[in-house]
């Protein structure tokens, strides 16, 4: 089975990409061969998947069981991918996201048939319009599409936290490690589904190649559910720190300028998400989640520490949580006092 992967060295594909070759797949990366030694064994076309004459060129002769796009999130980009490989596929699969889905939500429990509709956030919507783009041109002209939702997917070398600055989870797992106060958005209670990377790959790869998969949408995600104090105990206790929360409504760090956390927030991680994942297991029986929480967050703060790269100062973000901190502190004595 021959497979190209546009991207495939990301946090979710690096582990979709290495599981397909111990699997025995012919597995082709297109991408710009900046990560080329993280997938050993795959081979590798250097190009740059905007310049659309040099990949046609590259594709003249090409032909493939499955193309999966990585790094699509606009409708012109998946306009282009359509035109690349319609007639040159048996299966392309787009990878959406479970953002996408109405916020706020009208049912607790979410399932494909959850209406399509994030006023907060417009990377959601931007998915949105791709899929709408690629399922018309799967009823128009027969383009084989499978559309993937993940929800909160991670790797050893990231790591789920509810607010980070510029520079990533780093700062505030230092925090942790320093005693000192994280932020949380509304009081942590809310339910979230995250899943590893290495969990992620078995369900995707069961999906490659799966005639019952084309003309759907199928979510892909954690079955695990943790409120985000839960989440954030787990990460405490493996880089060996106190979980200090500093609770602040999402409203307001909605509104914090510098940072972009609308739509992170309010479209996404506000809210208590609750994932049935019952056309996923009907496509691919044999799927089951092997890792808890606990245990890929152990591995992801060992790699934290064991790769200095990883370990991305953001002495900002650190100031203004401390500012943040201090503030909430001074608010709480004062209705106290009221």
């Amino acid at each position: 089975m021959k497979a190209l992967f546009i991207g495939g060295t990301g946090v979710i594909s690096t582990a979709i990409s290495r599981l397909l070759l111990q699997q025995g797949w012919d597995l082709t990366l297109l991408n710009r061969g900046n990560r080329k030694n993280d997938v050993p064994g795959a081979h590798q076309l250097t190009l740059d998947i905007v310049d659309e004459a040099a990949v046609a060129k590259a594709m003249s002769d090409a032909h493939f069981d499955v193309v999966a796009d990585f790094i699509a999130f606009v409708p012109a980009q998946v306009e282009r991918d359509i035109r690349l490989f319609a007639g040159k596929t048996e299966q392309y699969i787009f990878i959406s996201s479970a953002s996408a889905y109405q916020k706020p939500l009208s049912h607790p429990v979410i399932t494909e048939a959850t209406p399509l509709s994030n006023p907060y956030w417009e990377y959601s919507r931007n998915k949105i319009a791709c899929e709408e783009t690629l399922m018309r041109a799967y009823r128009e002209q027969g383009f084989p599409v499978t559309i993937v939702r993940p929800s909160h997917t991670f790797s050893e070398r990231s790591i789920p936290v509810a607010v980070h600055g510029k520079n990533g989870a780093w700062q505030v797992l230092k925090r942790i490690r320093e005693g000192k106060p994280v932020l949380m958005p509304g009081d942590g209670s809310s339910l979230w589904a995250v899943l590893s990377s290495e969990d992620f790959a078995p369900a995707f790869v069961g999906l490659m190649g799966n005639i019952h998969a084309i003309g759907q949408a199928v979510q892909i995600t954690g079955e695990e559910l943790l409120t985000w104090n839960q989440i954030m105990q787990s990460i405490a206790r493996a880089i060996g720190g106190q979980y200090k929360p500093c609770y602040v409504p999402s409203t307001i760090l909605a509104q914090c300028p510098g940072y972009d956390w609308e739509g992170g927030l309010l479209g996404d991680k506000a809210n208590t998400v609750l994932f049935d994942n019952t056309l996923l297991h009907r496509l691919v029986p044999t799927y089951q989640p092997k890792k808890r929480f606990d245990q890929a967050a152990l591995e992801s703060v060992n790699c934290f520490l064991a790769h200095s790269e990883l370990q991305m100062e953001d002495p900002e973000f650190d100031a203004f949580s401390d500012k943040v901190a201090a503030i909430m502190e001074q608010a709480g004595t004062e209705i106290a006092g009221c």
